[in-house]
């Protein structure tokens, strides 16, 4: 079985579309359309029910879909172990990162960790969680971080956690508050990220576990177009402690949180089962290391 014939199948079943599935290959749809034939008269049966006016796979085509996923990852394994063995301290490593975590941690660890391993190329995927688990779970990337708990599918190596704070104006009511609880913020207008965004999702579950639903007048995918709005007196913000040293403190007071305090978890995420290669193994020793 020729592993191409396969690897487009597969792709088909993925976009649900001959078309699309040609597009993300940058092949052409002919193409794609005679290696499915061909993986097809070489297996004596069909994989796709070509009578319906969408893809459908056959109970064949389902059960090639889902044992030719598993003989790619293992081909892909295997390279990876090979290469391993024959360039020890060289290789490419693609790692997810969330823009304030990268922002917040990465520029040290990156620099230490490139005057180590010289020869390793780093690849930075910054997009959301959501996003990135998806795309370790995949195998598109090697590594992610990302706030925890994630799902079961993960192997998890937790590495920073740190409280969360209250980011105000210099000029609000609570900026001279030595701590402040969430019940007193209750009334407060909100800026924070995104609905999809795990930091967001995480304070607004803490705030009703507190007993109110907090008010969002802003969202942004930025964290410095947050603080800017909250430096200019538009709303609070409830942020991790590591970015209250990075903002204008003239302007913006971060108070602790108490009653309840709001801890914010954050880890590195591979996926189960997939071999992790040396660089990657490398890469989540050192953050390990350099964090504690």
């Amino acid at each position: 079985m020729d592993t191409k014939q396969l690897y487009y199948f597969i792709e088909v079943a993925k976009q649900k579309s001959f078309t699309r599935a040609a597009e993300v290959l940058c092949l052409s749809q002919p193409t794609i359309s005679k290696m499915v034939k061909n993986l097809e008269s070489e297996l004596k049966v069909e994989l796709i029910d070509r009578s319906a006016k969408k893809i459908e796979l056959t109970v064949a085509g389902e059960i090639v879909f889902e044992e030719g996923q598993k003989i790619l990852e293992s081909i892909e394994n295997l390279s990876d172990l090979l290469s391993d063995m024959m360039n020890l301290k060289k290789g490419k490593l693609k790692i997810g990162i969330p823009p304030l975590l990268g922002y917040l941690f990465f520029p040290k660890i990156l620099k230490g960790f490139g005057d180590l391993y010289p020869e390793i190329s780093i690849q930075i995927v910054e997009k959301g969680a959501i996003k990135l688990k998806q795309a370790v779970n995949e195998g598109i990337l090697d590594l992610g971080v990302v706030a925890i708990p994630v799902e079961e599918e993960f192997d998890v190596i937790p590495f920073v956690e740190e409280d969360m704070m209250l980011f105000v104006h210099s000029s609000h009511s609570l900026a001279a508050r030595e701590k402040v609880s969430l019940l007193e913020i209750k009334d407060e207008s909100f800026v924070h990220f995104q609905d999809d965004s795990t930091l967001y999702q995480q304070v607004i579950q803490e705030c009703k576990q507190a007993g109110f639903h907090p008010h969002v007048s802003y969202q942004s995918t930025y964290w410095d177009f947050i603080t800017e709005m909250v430096k200019q007196n538009l709303g609070i913000s409830i942020l991790p402690r590591s970015l209250a040293e990075k903002v204008d403190q003239s302007d913006i007071k971060a108070i602790p949180i108490v009653d309840p305090p709001i801890i914010w978890r954050i880890g590195i995420i591979l996926k189960k089962d997939k071999y992790v290669t040396y660089a990657a193994r490398e890469m989540v020793e050192y953050i390990s290391s350099s964090l504690r």
